[in-house]
């Protein structure tokens, strides 16, 4: 059985200079997209977000006795 845990993270968004909209997470410095129409760009924050989260394992140095654990939230 898979089992899927789900967040709710808000996103500012707001019509950009360009004509674009813009997509950003107040909680996730750095954490910014945008897209053609709104809709596009919730896409887009949304997949930013995930790769945001997604750990990188190889930029951790672990000591001898250390490990690394995965927690749902």
């Amino acid at each position: 059985m898979t089992y899927t845990e789900t967040m709710q993270i808000q996103v500012i968004i707001k019509p950009g200079e360009d004509g674009w909209f813009v997509a950003e997470v107040p909680s996730l410095p750095g954490c910014i997209s945008q897209g053609k129409t709104e809709d596009e760009a919730l896409l887009n924050i949304k997949e930013a977000i995930e790769l945001y989260l997604e750990p990188d394992d190889e930029e951790f140095i672990l000591s001898k006795n250390a490990r690394i654990v995965e927690v749902v939230v």
